[in-house]
């Protein structure tokens, strides 16, 4: 068998065809532009194969409620041309196959509970800190959606008391996205936090906001893991500042792993999204719709 895979971002698309031991065999990128401009290559790439299942990871917000509507729907996002944008339906029209539709953070949260750094684990909380933040929850193998789909990088948080940052979110200035994202590092410092590497308040400072929000995910899901990955998190040296922390606000409160342990990088790297959706490709066989 083979199976597509659509890693579907703000600024670009990745789409991939892999086997059942979820090798990439060939794969593509195209720019984020309109719907039927960004989708044409897409097709034109998977109409080269015999795939048997797509799986897509989207920005977001999306519509991952089956009884609604505007299931399988890009909803309020702020890029115009796919505001309320039919993505399954468009897929759909085009293959008659088994396609699962999910957020792009629980595609790649459902990569590592199967092959990356949570593999082994009963539960595992994700979190992408990049662009924006956003995150997903995967629990004995299922992705937590209920109403719809968590936004975990829209929890409101504390400021920091010396921080005179107003936070980057149009809708709650500090919220975690708005005080963490990687946008918001490089307003409130004035440059890319790549080149702020060296510069260890800068660090302090976003451990706090990302410790603050993991207490808060512990005590409402206590996971067995959490997994950080996106740009941000790529400043490996925060890892240990973000587990000190943890330690401090949560005050033993309740018993998690041990914390080098509990706290940890994505293992797939990069391809955690596209890897997830070969795998959520494969998870759907049998079903006209998934997750």
């Amino acid at each position: 068998m083979l199976f597509g895979s659509i890693e579907a971002g703000g600024t670009k698309f990745i789409a991939a065809v892999g086997d059942e031991q979820m090798k990439i065999i060939d794969s593509i990128t195209v720019p984020t532009t309109k719907p039927e401009e960004t989708l044409e290559p897409i097709f034109s790439f998977f109409d080269q194969y015999s795939i048997d299942a797509i799986g897509v990871g989207s920005f977001g917000p999306i519509d991952v409620n089956e009884d609604s509507k505007t299931f399988g729907y890009i909803t309020s996002t702020p890029k115009t041309s796919w505001k309320n944008f039919n993505f399954f339906g468009s897929l759909s029209k085009h293959y008659d196959m088994p396609i699962a539709w999910t957020t792009d953070v629980n595609a790649a949260g459902y990569a590592e509970s199967v092959m990356g750094n949570a593999k082994g684990t009963q539960s595992c909380l994700y979190l992408t800190v990049g662009t924006g933040i956003g995150g997903g929850f995967i629990n004995q193998g299922h992705i937590l959606n209920a109403y719809s789909h968590p936004e975990m990088g829209h929890l409101l948080i504390k400021r920091h008391p010396s921080d005179t940052f107003v936070g980057n979110c149009p809708f709650h200035t500090d919220c975690l996205e708005g005080m963490a994202s990687g946008p918001a590092v490089e307003k409130r410092w004035g440059k890319k936090g790549i080149e702020l590497a060296d510069q260890p308040n800068v660090w302090e400072l976003e451990a706090y906001y990302l410790a603050q929000a993991l207490v808060s995910y512990t005590l409402i899901l206590r996971p067995e893991r959490i997994i950080l990955g996106g740009g941000i998190m790529k400043q490996k040296q925060i890892f240990q500042l973000i587990r000190e922390q943890f330690e401090q606000m949560l005050k033993g409160y309740v018993a998690v792993p041990d914390l080098d342990t509990y706290i940890q990088p994505v293992g797939l790297n990069d391809q955690a999204g596209i890897i997830g959706g070969l795998l959520l490709a494969e998870k759907s066989i049998g079903k006209i719709k998934a997750l």
